[in-house]
């Protein structure tokens, strides 16, 4: 199997697109084409990763956390980011990061966190807008279905749990054709009017180009105009952090050792007054303190994320449990996400899920 095939699974899984503007989640070294021995997935790549995929003949690493941010100008080894990347393309091992791209879709890791909290009911703590786009365009009536089914093919059409959707309106065009022209109905130097059909398309922006691909491979004239309009809506598919409710509500310290034990924490900071009951949970794996107001509004009795600062945790005021457990803690069941979904898509290849153990904090 190519790292291409590999890629276009991941990618229509957790579209590029749905990424933050910090992020490189992309493929970092290698290239498309080559033939995939192994595949190795790990929450971080560094050095020893890298050594663990060559011990298993594994030449594609798929990692969450990407080992490279941002541009670098030279390659010579002097810190752990330029010394994995060096080992890689050594040794030509490919690696792939899915990051936030994967912490943004409804099926990704905020789902997976809240799969071992035991959490029903979810839905996207803060949804994102700007991810929408409507395709309006004209056509005589009987190309409509034509372009219907092409467009709903290619994915437009498609709402949250709605599928095939669509808005026409009738109306009258008028045209005519120049010299030069090659046109379906009509011809030269002749006025032409007929009834039309305007139609709408809801689809997600990553869509776009196999979208319009598909509507100029099937409608009827040579020449046709379209509009493409962001929309503000939010994707409730799309998103930061997510939120849900308990099968039943659960005593907070019961519920804290719980949470202690199913992610492994060495330990678990929290603020001040506790609510008795726990029933709304909201979480956001990795760093996600910039969403406790959201949280707050969506009415939850704690927000579980990670990396919270000293003077964060005033800013619960009461009104809410904040709990930090830990960044690696937090998303280390990443890796059997990704596993578990690869395996599904491409059962006849090689997957291992990493045993290094790449958090870089301790506890005593």
């Amino acid at each position: 199997m190519k790292l291409k095939t590999l890629i276009r699974e991941l990618e229509n899984w957790a579209p590029p697109a749905y990424q933050e503007a910090y992020d490189n989640s992309r493929l970092l070294t290698g290239h498309s084409e080559m033939e995939i021995t192994g595949v190795l997935i790990s929450l971080d790549c560094i050095e020893s990763v890298v050594d663990e995929a060559l011990a298993n003949n594994c030449n594609v690493i798929v990692a969450h956390h990407p080992i490279l941010f941002s541009g670098i100008k030279s390659l010579t080894g002097k810190n752990y980011v330029e010394r994995t990347l060096i080992k890689a393309i050594k040794n030509d091992v490919a690696i792939y990061a899915i990051h936030t791209n994967l912490d943004n879709v409804i099926s990704g890791v905020n789902h997976k966190i809240a799969e071992k909290i035991g959490l029903k009911n979810t839905k996207i703590l803060a949804p994102a807008t700007g991810k929408l786009m409507k395709l309006e365009t004209a056509c005589p009536e009987e190309a409509v279905e034509p372009i219907k089914q092409a467009v709903f093919e290619a994915g437009g059409g498609n709402i949250g749990n709605y599928a095939d959707g669509w808005f026409g309106v009738q109306g009258t065009a008028g045209f005519k054709p120049k010299a030069g022209a090659n046109p379906s109905i009509g011809s030269i130097d002749h006025y032409m009017s007929k009834p039309e059909m305007k139609l709408e398309f809801v689809f997600p922006s990553q869509l776009q180009q196999g979208i319009l691909q598909a509507l100029k491979k099937v409608h009827p004239y040579e020449e046709f105009d379209y509009k493409i309009i962001r929309l503000e809506n939010t994707n409730q598919e799309v998103g930061a952090g997510l939120v849900g409710d308990l099968s039943m509500p659960e005593n907070t310290d019961d519920f804290l050792r719980r949470i202690k034990s199913v992610f492994g924490c060495g330990v678990i900071k929290y603020s001040g007054k506790k609510p008795v009951k726990i029933n709304k949970v909201a979480l956001c794996g990795g760093a996600g303190f910039f969403l406790l107001q959201t949280a707050l509004s969506a009415g939850a009795d704690v927000y579980i994320t990670a990396d919270v600062k000293y003077h964060d945790f005033f800013d619960a005021e009461n009104r809410i449990l904040l709990a930090d457990i830990g960044h690696y803690e937090s998303e280390q069941f990443t890796k059997e996400l990704i596993a578990d979904k690869l395996s599904a898509a491409l059962g006849d290849l090689t997957l291992l899920v990493s045993n290094t153990d790449t958090n870089p904090v301790n506890y005593l």
